[in-house]
């Protein structure tokens, strides 16, 4: 069975500011603010949430199907994605439109000011997930054109197809009600620390009342783990893979999300899931680029038995090894 993956698919134009916005960002003027940062690099990288997410699990051996929306600028984008086993044969492409393109200046506190593009994403709700012609695992929809997401979380849900809502970024620019249509009935509801703080503001549930509507919830901590909450209720808290080095925080929530769901389709427990999730996150960590890292099995298996022992490494090893 297959994991499809819908969310945006974009160009990520990285740049860093040796500086701290902090600085410079005055808060009893930001009513008028009118700034320009002089950036000492820029890159420009494929990216994207389905873009990234898609590509770490085609590296762990899966072969997820990518959904969404493109331009026609996108061809050496599909080849790369396509050499590293995801399935592009579901992507949408635009006779039109450019490829959605996320700017982003980040920091030297790893802060970010970004702007996004949408381009042929808005494209994405003239796809529908029940004609795909695969019979899906599960349906990750992310962040994406607010109209595609709630079509696809709509399709799912009648079509009983198993579903994890991420609606992340898109959580600051959505009302409750609209909130609450995305994650009703999710199997698995991500968000950051942040994006839960918003989830809660906007539909005036409690933790206990959202956790109803939802099956298993995983929220991502920054540098403090992840929390991953049960079905039933249970808590259970994973420390990250310590850092050599914090390059780029680009893209590390998608790489956590795919390493969880790349251990949940093996059959690893929501501990282990968890635990893989992170490492892939740490390797993007490290990084310029969400999808210009790779995976070497001798140092991944070092990093895991580092942080979290002999026993689990082992555990998750069989992924690593049949990749």
């Amino acid at each position: 069975m297959t994991i499809a993956v819908s969310a945006s698919i974009a160009t990520d134009h990285l740049m860093r500011f040796p500086g701290k916005f902090s600085d410079v960002l005055l808060a009893d003027q930001l009513h008028h603010v009118s700034l320009s940062f002089l950036v000492d690099d820029l890159v420009i990288r494929k990216g994207g949430v389905a873009g990234n997410i898609s590509y770490a699990m085609g590296l762990l051996g899966q072969t997820p199907l990518l959904v969404g929306a493109v331009g026609q600028d996108w061809g050496d984008y599909r080849k790369w994605l396509e050499d590293n086993g995801v399935d592009c044969s579901a992507v949408r492409v635009s006779a039109d439109l450019h490829t959605a393109r996320f700017v982003c200046t980040t920091d030297e506190t790893m802060a970010q000011i970004a702007s996004f593009y949408p381009g042929a994403m808005a494209e994405a709700r003239d796809i529908d997930i029940t004609q795909l012609g695969r019979e899906l695992e599960l349906v990750l929809i992310g962040a994406d054109d607010p109209e595609a997401m709630l079509r696809h979380t709509d399709q799912c849900r009648t079509a009983g197809i198993p579903f994890a809502a991420d609606p992340s970024q898109q959580l600051a620019f959505i009302d409750g009600e609209t909130a609450l249509r995305l994650i009703d009935g999710a199997d698995y509801l991500f968000s950051n620390e942040y994006e839960w703080g918003i989830l809660l503001q906007k539909t005036g549930l409690s933790e206990a009342e959202i956790g109803e509507r939802v099956g298993i919830r995983v929220t991502t901590l920054g540098s403090k783990g992840a929390k991953i909450v049960d079905r039933d209720g249970t808590e259970l808290h994973v420390d990250v893979v310590p850092d050599i080095a914090k390059v780029d925080p680009t893209g590390v929530g998608d790489a956590f999300r795919a390493g969880f769901l790349t251990g949940q389709s093996a059959g690893l427990s929501l501990e282990r899931s968890a635990q893989l999730g992170s490492l892939i996150a740490v390797l993007v960590l490290e990084t310029v680029g969400p999808q210009d890292w790779t995976l070497d099995h001798d140092v991944a298996m070092k990093r895991l038995r580092d942080a979290y022992g002999p026993e689990v490494a082992a555990e998750i090893e069989p992924i690593l090894t049949n990749r």
